[in-house]
């Protein structure tokens, strides 16, 4: 596959001409350096998608606020960027081995691995990505995030064959809901109500509910009040329920209508009011990204 020159990856404007005259001098350290970037730029993006599962509390709910987590991605991102096994160092190897030998008669594998650590084996670039994101562990849902998958995948593929909605995009938005599983709607016992997709009791619900207290958007401002949840026994029924819920309301007849696109129905999601949140298509379609790169990697 050939890659493309992609002049938006690195930090500073200017740094598609200094590849280009690094990669006239050096082709091999052109390639590190592109790689580098490259990894830096998915690193960011991963970090976005993660911070989209996370609920705000509304206290930096602002421009200045969304400019310093920007800014502080992006120095996380430099920082987990070019770590012996990441996804820079795979991409440098495929790169390389299309440059073929370099002037000093050394293999390009031998010039990439001159970088790299000793123990590190040559995993394919697609398989790079989970490492990256193993590397997270204190920022976000890391490993987590394939554990939520795997335990809901079954519930998912049952929703899927009742609403024709792709299973990984209700995987996604149960993630965005619960930070991956880590958040949990608890009753007053404190036991899980299992309402992976933060569902409201209505005056029709007649069965368990979980009364907590939860940001709504009023007014575009976000606010913190009571609000009653449905439960459920099992993660499993509150996919079953999910499905009953889009396949019954008219008003998500146009969200069913645009199953097959990830971000329209995110979107379609928000527009029937779905949440109040006024940036929750954009986070689910981020977080649908972020579950369907965990599939293609699960293989």
């Amino acid at each position: 596959m050939a890659f493309a020159p992609l002049p938006g990856l690195a930090a500073d404007t200017r740094s598609a001409e200094t590849l280009r005259g690094l990669a006239a001098r050096d082709p091999q350290a052109a390639v590190q350096q592109a790689a580098r970037q490259f990894e830096a730029l998915f690193m960011q993006e991963l970090l976005k998608s993660m911070r989209a599962t996370t609920m705000s509390s509304g206290m930096l709910d602002n421009a200045a606020g969304e400019l310093g987590t920007e800014l502080l991605d992006a120095q996380y991102a430099q920082r987990l960027t070019g770590l012996p096994g990441g996804l820079a160092q795979a991409i440098a190897r495929q790169l390389s081995a299309r440059l073929g030998p370099p002037a000093d008669g050394a293999s390009p594998a031998t010039a990439t691995a001159a970088t790299a650590s000793p123990a590190a084996a040559a995993p394919p670039a697609v398989e790079a990505a989970p490492a990256a994101e193993r590397r997270l562990p204190r920022i976000a849902h890391g490993g987590g995030a394939r554990s939520f998958v795997a335990e809901h995948r079954a519930a998912a593929q049952a929703a899927e064959a009742a609403t024709g909605i792709p299973a990984a995009f209700m995987l996604a938005q149960a993630a965005l809901e619960t930070g991956w599983g880590r958040r949990d709607i608890r009753m007053s016992d404190g036991t899980p109500s299992h309402n992976v997709f933060g569902i409201k009791a209505g005056a029709n619900w007649t069965g368990p509910v979980a009364e907590v207290t939860t940001t709504e958007y009023i007014g575009g401002r976000p606010q913190r009040v009571k609000a009653r949840f449905r439960a459920y026994a099992s993660a499993d029924e509150a996919f079953a329920d999910y499905a009953r819920l889009l396949t019954t309301n008219r008003r998500y007849a146009p969200v069913l209508a645009q199953a097959r696109d990830a971000h329209g129905f995110a979107h379609a999601l928000q527009r029937a009011g779905y949440a109040t949140d006024p940036a929750y298509g954009d986070k689910l379609a981020r977080v649908i990204d972020t579950t369907l790169r965990l599939q293609r990697t699960a293989g």
